[in-house]
């Protein structure tokens, strides 16, 4: 009856701010009741995603970054380890939860993934909630956009030691439920200052989102392009398949891989099949959590 949860906020410098330690910690303690209740994996890791989106503290629905346009685009994609079914939307505007249109796209459409105006229409037709655009936007945010077109340039979320305003990016979950399901969800504002409709790993299975029953699920962060050269969310499934890794030892062998491959910068977070969590990462720092049935810890710790 045991079951297992972890989330991120993305990869970077953690501020000095117990706002985030708080965010992460709440909406864990809510993940986990909803497992103890006898939820899915599938829909607690949506749950707890779209807690995320409406936090304007992360990089995802509410406070996600703003692109070359003055607008903003979002991305999600959701996926259950149990049948490998899978959702997920790109650039899409006003969707107060990117995350739960994944879903819809999963759960009512024969797709698995729709762009732009056409998911936006799919929404309309299927209830999903929107948002005027001012409610996405943060001054946070909008500082960040006019320092980036400033210098003519595109910025990820995700900041350095050198940067001087601290950055976070995707959010994702992870999740086994009681009765052995994996499923794992993720969704971001992409990069302040994108241009020409650019989309990044988040929404894109195998990159930055997976989930397969026979080995793990698995939700990313950090510089999307490099994620999805490395078809890094499959590359630790199969390391755990084909090399009998744990959960902890393929997150590890991965980001090594991603570093030697392309220099990526960003972390996972991963529930293996047994039940084992594990976390990895090539930036400073990530800020992320994990809870059972028994207890909830909000991590941060430092990078390689």
């Amino acid at each position: 009856m045991s079951f297992q949860l972890m989330i991120h906020g993305g990869a970077g410098t953690v501020p000095d701010s117990h706002e985030y330690y708080q965010s992460i910690h709440s909406i864990l303690t809510a993940g986990q009741a909803e497992l103890a209740a006898g939820r899915s994996a599938l829909d607690v890791v949506e749950y707890c995603v779209t807690l995320l989106e409406n936090d304007p503290l992360f990089n995802a629905g509410r406070g996600s970054v703003i692109n070359a346009k003055g607008e903003i685009e979002m991305d999600a994609a959701v996926m259950s380890g149990l049948d490998l079914n899978a959702g997920a939307v790109a650039g899409v505007r006003c969707i107060k939860n990117p995350i739960q249109l994944a879903r819809a796209v999963m759960d009512r459409s024969e797709h698995v993934m729709l762009l732009g105006e056409g998911a936006e229409e799919f929404a309309r037709a299927n209830g999903i909630k929107f948002e005027p655009a001012e409610y996405f936007v943060t001054e946070k945010r909008v500082k960040q956009w006019k320092e980036a077109q400033k210098n003519q340039s595109v910025a990820l979320d995700h900041a350095t030691e050198e940067t001087a305003e601290r950055k976070f990016g995707t959010v994702g979950a992870v999740a086994r439920d009681m009765f052995g399901n994996l499923a794992a969800a993720t969704s971001t504002g992409g990069i302040t200052n994108k241009k020409f409709g650019r989309v990044g790993d988040s929404p894109i299975v195998g990159a930055g989102v997976f989930a397969d029953n026979e080995t793990c699920a698995v939700s990313a962060t950090g510089y999307g392009e490099k994620f999805i050269r490395t078809t890094l969310a499959k590359t630790v499934s199969e390391y755990i398949r084909y090399r009998g890794c744990t959960a902890q030892q393929a997150a590890d062998e991965a980001i090594a891989y991603l570093v030697h491959k392309v220099e990526g910068i960003g972390g996972i977070i991963v529930i293996d099949k047994e039940g084992n969590w594990g976390a990895s990462f090539s930036s400073k720092q990530m800020i992320f959590g994990r809870a059972d049935e028994t207890a909830v810890a909000v991590l941060t710790e430092s990078g390689r």
